[in-house]
């Protein structure tokens, strides 16, 4: 065992620092374009040719850098003990870049992921590990590229092992999963990647009323989690319907979104969206229903050949959502924001430990502990569905649904809903003392 944990922490470091360092020069590089593509006031009008472009790229040198790349790597581990194209890595880089300066509706956790686990795959094939240790090797992969858009590490650690499997984690990769986060978060800093802490303030009254409301905000995160998740599957099979050359699709999704934008007049729901989610954050009143625009742009940019991440999206409609709900109930906007955007994590990913974990990390323990209910629900309420379709589903959510186990979220076809109301009338018998059952 002492063995055993030595070589994993020295190859957890190397994957982090490696990983850490390849991300955090794509985040600065990006992050200079955006800049220099945002000094024109229509830049979204490139959109078309920018879609394009990306999957021309993507089609003609690498068709595994296609969608949002967490997906990708979820199924490098499950389906392909840990195998992942080296030439994934520069073509994910390069077609993100041209999908994000452009603004198209997409984040960079994603491609870093992606990119993350490509690396560690790479290593773990140069050092003819086997097919157990290289999967190992591509969760640490995911941890590290994860952190480095997202500094949270010990929630990023977690979310690489939790994200593979909905209803089990994976203990044996938690170890190096957690090391190689920690060294890609500190190379990140060292680079001088932008950490994301909030410094939220509000403790609820001592009553029932914020829990009653929090349960309610938790059913309606899980409602539009589930509706996001259909409109991202409903859009992707729209334009595979299309018979047409499969970049065309890329323009004919870019003038769609730069028709919105214009009509809108606001730059405010494209591109990456930190912005926005760092207003929402600060207490300051966004547009009701932005996170609907947030939604479709996203869809369609990924749908009709952007590369880019999902997550980043997500964190924006879930904080979009909250900060709608608070200006509902007059209740306070930093903090529905804040709880909104890591359930809708939890939600769309299955991923509601880590996205609890993340919660305190960003906003604290004050926080965290009211995240934690909102995160539940709504990971309940989305049921068998999931924004990353090669999950593999381990166990159901409930004794009242009847699903096949140890298959991926996709292939779930048939969903028996068991007599729950048996339940009901066996726990009022016992409640009362009654020994016979109601029939």
């Amino acid at each position: 065992m002492l063995a055993s944990v030595v070589k994993w922490t020295v190859i957890a470091i190397f994957i982090g620092c490696s990983v850490g360092f390849v991300n955090s020069l794509f985040i600065k590089i990006v992050s200079a374009g955006c800049q220099f593509s945002s000094r024109w006031k229509y830049f979204y009008f490139l959109l078309p040719f920018a879609l394009f472009a990306s999957s021309y790229i993507v089609m003609k040198m690498a068709p595994d850098a296609k969608g949002h790349g967490t997906e990708k790597a979820i199924e490098a581990v499950n389906r392909n003990d840990g195998n992942i194209d080296i030439k994934v890595v520069p073509v994910k880089l390069i077609s993100t870049f041209i999908t994000v300066v452009s603004g198209g509706s997409v984040g960079l956790e994603g491609p870093a992921t992606q990119v993350g686990a490509g690396i560690a795959s790479f290593f773990g094939r140069l050092c003819k590990m086997d097919n157990l240790d290289k999967r190992k090797m591509v969760v640490c992969g995911i941890s590290a590229g994860f952190v480095t858009v997202f500094p949270a590490p010990a929630g990023a650690a977690l979310f690489g092992t939790e994200v593979l499997f909905v209803g089990k984690i994976s203990y044996m990769s938690l170890l190096p999963s957690l090391v190689a986060s920690f060294s890609s978060f500190y190379i990140a800093h060292f680079m001088g990647v932008k950490p994301l802490i909030y410094s939220i303030k509000y403790i609820p009254s001592n009553n029932a009323g914020p829990l009653f409301r929090l349960f309610l905000f938790g059913l309606i995160i899980g409602v539009l989690a589930l509706f996001f998740i259909k409109m991202v599957n409903y859009t992707e099979n729209a334009f595979k319907k299309m018979h047409i050359y499969p970049p065309l699709k890329g323009i004919i999704g870019g003038i769609l979104i730069a028709v919105i934008v214009y009509m809108i007049g606001s730059n405010d729901y494209i591109g990456i969206g930190e912005q926005v989610i760092n207003r929402a954050m600060s207490g300051e009143k966004i547009l009701n229903g932005a996170f609907l625009l947030k939604m479709f742009n996203t869809s369609v940019t990924l749908g009709s050949g952007g590369s880019g991440g999902i997550l980043t999206p997500m964190l924006f409609i879930g904080a979009s959502a909250g900060n709608t709900w608070a200006q509902l109930i007059n209740g306070n906007v930093s903090f529905y924001s804040a709880v909104g955007m890591v359930a809708f994590l939890s939600a769309c990913s299955n991923t509601p430990i880590s996205a609890i974990i993340i919660a305190m990390e960003l906003f604290g323990n004050s926080i965290g502990i009211y995240a934690a209910i909102v995160c539940g629900i709504s990971y309940f309420v989305v049921g068998c569905h999931s924004i990353y379709p090669t999950q593999l589903l381990m166990f159901s959510k409930s004794p009242s649904l009847q699903v096949a186990k140890n298959c991926e979220i996709d292939e779930i076809k048939n969903i028996k809903v068991v007599k729950s109301y048996k339940y009901f009338k066996d726990l009022i018998c016992k409640v009362w003392g009654i020994k016979k059952s109601i029939q």
